[in-house]
């Protein structure tokens, strides 16, 4: 028997009530619980068969558009992107970028030495021989490294500080993509880019130290050391973990085992990006100034500092960032 168009609201309207009253809290739909959320995406589902009813029975357009308006906003709280909030990056600065970084000290652990190891050998090596520097890296890189930092310490106008600072977000960035990306092969890429770049690092400052010019190089760099060098070995890391994924996947497909991990991933990657935008900003503005070495030296020990202790202590003991 064919319900008039009465009987047909006074039968649905409780439900449609009911979805208008949860997408009254639109912003938030992905925060309720998991219940309600099931509830939402049953009544959208119950609106799109009313939808369809009330066109095949030719009811009025009212009735159709308040429920072609209702489908449409269910939807697009159900499937739609989450709304970007600030203080989803505060949680991942406090919490979850310190946190993942602790859950996967291991590969921390083992990026920081195949990072720092081949700078030390490169650092003695060209401290030692000018020609072993120059198997590293070109006879005109090296002669243009010593040349810089034989300058270094006359200070930069502010346009050429702003123009540096652009180039190093790019230079920086570029440098832990690549300690990343590569982990794709089963975490080798990540190897090879963590001891090449520790490697050049090291001979850089070996053969500046050798021309007379270490001090100025060790100014130069300490102020952003701390960001930059911990974002390099983090990006690595998460390179190494990533191809771990890969390769010990606990009885999962590699791709299930990937996303198993891909949280902490993300949270690794992204925070080691944010260290590399302050390190840029440092190396643009601050590292090259005319301010007084011991100065700089002790604004660095402070950084180190306080790198150590955020990396180590932020978000202990809070529930924030999930286990990837």
């Amino acid at each position: 028997m064919r319900r008039t168009q009465d009987e047909f609201v006074a039968e649905r309207q409780p439900a449609w009530n009911e979805l208008a009253a949860l997408l009254e809290k639109k912003r938030m739909l992905h925060r309720l619980p998991p219940p309600a959320i099931a509830r939402a995406a049953a009544l959208y589902r119950e609106i799109c068969s009313d939808l369809m009813r009330a066109r095949g029975a030719g009811y009025s357009s009212d009735v159709v558009d308040v429920l072609d308006g209702l489908a449409a906003r269910a939807c697009a709280a159900l499937y739609s992107a989450p709304p970007y909030r600030l203080a989803a990056l505060w949680e991942l600065v406090a919490f979850g970028f310190p946190q993942a970084v602790r859950r996967n000290v291991r590969f921390v652990a083992l990026a920081a030495a195949l990072f720092v190891l081949p700078g030390v050998l490169g650092f003695v090596g060209a401290s030692r021989s000018r020609g072993f520097a120059v198997q590293i890296m070109s006879e005109p890189m090296v002669a243009q490294m010593e040349k810089a930092y034989g300058e270094f310490g006359r200070g930069r106008g502010a346009g050429t500080d702003a123009m540096m600072t652009s180039f190093y977000v790019y230079n920086n960035v570029g440098i832990a993509f690549r300690c990343f990306a590569t982990g794709i092969l089963f975490g080798l890429g990540s190897i090879f880019f963590l001891v090449y770049n520790g490697l050049v690092i090291g001979v850089v400052a070996g053969a500046v130290g050798a021309a007379g010019h270490g001090r100025n190089l060790f100014t130069f760099v300490a102020g952003h050391g701390a960001f930059e060098l911990s974002a390099i070995v983090l990006s690595g890391a998460a390179g190494i973990a990533m191809g771990y994924a890969l390769v010990d996947t606990g009885q999962r497909t590699r791709w299930a085992s990937l996303r198993a991990k891909s949280g902490d991933l993300f949270r690794m990657i992204t925070g080691a990006a944010l260290m590399l935008l302050v390190a840029a900003f440092i190396e643009g503005f601050w590292s090259p100034s005319a301010i007084l070495a011991p100065v700089k030296w002790s604004v660095a020990g402070a950084l180190y500092v306080l790198v150590l202790c955020y990396l180590v202590l932020a978000g202990r003991g809070a529930h924030r960032g999930g286990r990837a």
